[in-house]
């Protein structure tokens, strides 16, 4: 297997996701605690991004399997059938990396308290129940919360706690802080969840996947997918208003045209090879924009 090759099976492009909400608790610690434990967020960062990895070529792989003939999606479209990879080695690495991750964690709970191994339990499971098993959680009308609340908002509560285990208050004051000012990430991580599905909308239905936007229409769906866009910079407004983010991160502000444009794009036709990648947009300049501001005002 070549790295380029890997690279695409590990969705490695699709990292934002995971690694933006990192940094938000990296600065959200520095500055709420003054308080940055490199050798262990180090650590973290390495087994979160191993274990993400094992998770994208886990959907890979059920979806190799699950695939039909019609389109040849198996041949043509599929990593793992267009590059011919071999199914046992493509399982015996993905299983592999989920035990080195999983054994890096369990040592990091060792160390700092074993909340991080409750904490850590949940995500796994999470991110192997997402596309596995007879009802996975990216077909049900929760998969939106799932992926944001884990993605976005379990990743940052998890670095502020290494950062800050010795004296980590578990009160309503504590959790939500870092849950306000990893809203942002939740919400556009959400939202992308939200178009995949808005844009497969008709594809679930005939496959008996009934999720969030079957219940809600695909008008309705369209608003929430605005609506999150809106809170997500109430968020980040509000955040700097409780001084729980310098001023600096106000100018994520910045990137709001670019937001509304984008959303305007995928409000106007809701067609996955053109417009889902709007919702890709958001997140990536979002995100971006909000650690970029939030570490500026760190240096200052």
């Amino acid at each position: 297997m070549t790295l380029p090759v890997f690279l695409e099976l590990v969705e490695f492009k699709a990292k934002t996701a995971s690694v933006l909400p990192f940094f938000i608790g990296i600065c959200y610690s520095w500055y709420n605690y003054g308080s940055i434990h490199l050798g262990y967020v180090v650590l973290y960062f390495i087994a979160m991004l191993i274990f993400n990895m094992a998770v994208d070529i886990l959907d890979n792989y059920n979806d190799y399997h699950h695939a039909t003939e019609v389109h040849d999606y198996k041949e043509k479209t599929n990593i793992i059938g267009r590059e011919q990879l071999s199914l046992p080695f493509v399982f015996r690495l993905m299983i592999g990396m989920i035990v080195v991750s999983a054994v890096m964690g369990i040592v990091l709970a060792y160390f700092v308290g074993w909340p991080l191994f409750w904490m850590g339990l949940y995500c796994y499971l999470i991110g192997i129940f997402y596309s596995s098993g007879p009802r996975p959680l990216s077909s049900l009308p929760l998969g939106e919360f799932f992926s944001g609340f884990t993605m976005g908002f379990m990743i940052s509560l998890i670095c502020v706690y290494l950062n800050t285990y010795e004296t980590f208050q578990w009160n309503s004051a504590t959790l939500g802080g870092i849950f306000l000012i990893a809203l942002p990430n939740t919400l556009w991580i959400a939202n992308l969840m939200l178009a995949n599905n808005i844009c497969d909308l008709e594809e679930d239905e005939n496959n008996n996947r009934y999720t969030l936007v079957h219940y809600l229409g695909k008008s309705q769906g369209l608003r929430l997918f605005v609506l999150l866009n809106i809170i997500a910079f109430v968020a980040i407004l509000t955040a700097v208003v409780l001084h729980l983010a310098p001023w600096t991160m106000l100018l994520t502000f910045l990137v709001l045209p670019f937001v509304w444009k984008q959303t305007k794009l995928f409000m106007h036709k809701q067609i996955k090879r053109e417009t889902f990648v709007c919702a890709v947009k958001i997140l990536a300049v979002g995100a971006c924009a909000q650690v970029i501001s939030f570490a500026i005002g760190l240096i200052l």
